[in-house]
């Protein structure tokens, strides 16, 4: 198997009453994204404070914030989120700061979403809530998003929230088109969330079979469980199947309110009791197929 590939996201849209311990600041990103790496994560995805539904993200704090990571660790593999599409925005817009990053220099892998989902929890009833939520991506937004990662020679994190988000990102790899070096992010919906396969051994196994049936078996995948605990569901299996794995604030909720660092070293220790290395952050680079910093 290739070494495990360990993502930490730090922080996503998780506000500090579920957890004081949520990185929120540039300089609290910077020191948090630090300790994870020394932890043994390979990968850092951060959120600044724009939200899902700004059009435009903000490049400079992920600027301030990633030179003075990479000042540390030059060959550490950090990305970006971007906000959802509708009329009140643009892909060109909600790219523009990923293009803007990549021009500075400072991006080797991007992210794309290549479709759409209704977000929100359950409500006191144990319904979904009644909000008008929809994290929209248009095939066309997928696209271009594809065609940016192409030309500039960018890496991508391939954010896979339903069935049908996986049976696009297939399709461009049946034709040749995915950009060189992409990470098959699958993301499974934890207890509160009424949305994505569960974190379940079948879920996987769905997941996995439609990758080998696409002849896509070969491209690197990892785990992660929103409003979860992907320790306690699926990071063993992942482990011992070949797979990586994505822990981190922005997805956790299971019990106390750990640190991120907290959350990667465990991981770190469960792939040492199942004998599986954990990828340095040039290993990552090597099997993801990434472009040396």
């Amino acid at each position: 198997m290739d070494p495990l590939i360990i993502e930490a996201a730090i922080n996503g849209a998780t506000p500090r009453a579920a957890n004081p311990r949520v990185p929120r600041s540039v300089p609290e990103i910077v020191a948090d994204a630090c300790a994870c790496i020394e932890a043994g994560a390979a990968i850092v995805h951060h959120h600044n404070d724009d939200g899902l539904l700004d059009g435009r993200h903000d490049a400079a704090p992920y600027r301030e914030a990633w030179t003075r990571i990479y000042e540390r660790y030059p060959d550490a593999l950090l990305y970006p989120t971007m906000g959802g599409g509708g009329p009140h925005t643009s892909i060109q817009e909600r790219y523009a700061h990923v293009e803007a990053l990549a021009d500075a220099g400072l991006l080797r892998l991007a992210l794309i979403d290549p479709g759409s989902v209704s977000l929100g929890p359950l409500d006191a009833d144990g319904v979904p809530a009644a909000i008008d939520l929809v994290y929209q991506n248009t095939f066309a937004d997928v696209r271009y998003m594809v065609d940016v990662c192409r030309r500039r020679g960018l890496g991508a994190h391939l954010s896979i929230f339903e069935p049908g988000f996986l049976r696009v990102a297939l399709a461009y790899h049946a034709a040749g088109m995915l950009p060189v070096g992409v990470k098959v992010q699958l993301y499974f919906g934890g207890p509160g969330l009424p949305f994505g396969l569960p974190p379940t051994g079948a879920s996987l196994a769905a997941y996995l079979a439609m990758l080998e049936g696409a002849g896509a078996a070969a491209l690197p995948w990892m785990v992660g469980v929103l409003a979860g605990d992907v320790s306690s569901a699926l990071a063993d299996l992942a482990i011992t199947r070949g797979g990586h794995v994505r822990v981190g604030l922005e997805d956790y909720a299971g019990p106390g309110a750990p640190g991120n660092a907290e959350l990667v070293a465990d991981i770190v220790s469960r792939a040492r009791r199942l004998s599986r290395p954990v990828a340095t952050r040039q290993q990552a680079a090597q099997v993801l197929g990434l472009p040396l910093p």
